[in-house]
């Protein structure tokens, strides 16, 4: 949403966009997971005391509005996309087959997963586990506002300690708000490792898949 505070920033998308596509030139196989809290999140004050379900397929769609701004910056680029849906919209978008997005992959096509899992009272965060448990992925990359996890919030702490690295268990036990807990016990059932890093640095992106030593490393 960038400085708007609500709705899609189209600069943003594009300058999302433009790193992702220097990323794919590589010859990294890219599956991205959308969230759409900057048009609505089922569990925000938002949602004025809504069914809770109702509001998360409402969450939902709104990821699908995103996944499309996305996919359209992308190709804009020339870079070829698809965009997976696990809510069936077959007129807009793909339904989500593990199978085709993986071969989507294979293809060098930048994948959008958008949707969650498709079910209610889960997050984003754990549609990005399951999703890369599915596709094989190497790793989950957490990409957000802040430049790793600290024990506290660093907007609001400036004595705030960054973490290099942390287990799951600590993630866990110090209930650390990196991602929910059902997404993080299910990385830690599968030891699918995530690095969570500063999306809005320029090249961040880039230097976090090229190996460079930056943001915070979970793991087993």
């Amino acid at each position: 949403m960038g400085p708007k505070g609500y709705g899609i920033d189209h600069d943003v998308v594009r300058n999302i966009a433009q790193e992702i596509k220097e990323i794919q030139e590589l010859g990294v196989e890219l599956a991205i997971v959308i969230g759409a809290g900057n048009i609505f999140r089922g569990v925000s004050e938002e949602a004025g005391g809504m069914d809770r379900a109702s509001a998360d397929y409402m969450g939902m769609l709104a990821t699908i509005m995103n996944s499309m701004a996305l996919q359209d910056s992308l190709e804009k680029l020339g870079t070829h996309t698809r965009v997976l849906s696990a809510i069936e919209v077959q007129k807009i978008v793909e339904p989500y087959i593990r199978r085709r997005a993986t071969r989507h992959l294979e293809k060098g096509r930048v994948v959008i997963l958008a949707a969650g899992t498709g079910n209610p009272f889960f997050s984003t965060d754990t549609a990005a586990a399951l999703r890369a448990m599915e596709i094989k992925a190497d790793v989950i990359l957490k990409a957000t506002k802040v430049d790793g996890v600290y024990d506290s919030d660093p907007k609001k702490n400036k004595d705030a300690k960054r973490f290099n690295q942390l287990s799951f268990l600590d993630v866990l036990n110090r209930n650390l708000k990196v991602m929910d807990s059902t997404s993080i016990s299910l990385c830690m059932d599968n030891k699918m490792p995530i690095i969570v890093f500063d999306l809005f640095k320029r090249g961040n992106m880039q230097r976090v898949i090229l190996g460079e030593n930056m943001g915070t490393l979970i793991h087993a």
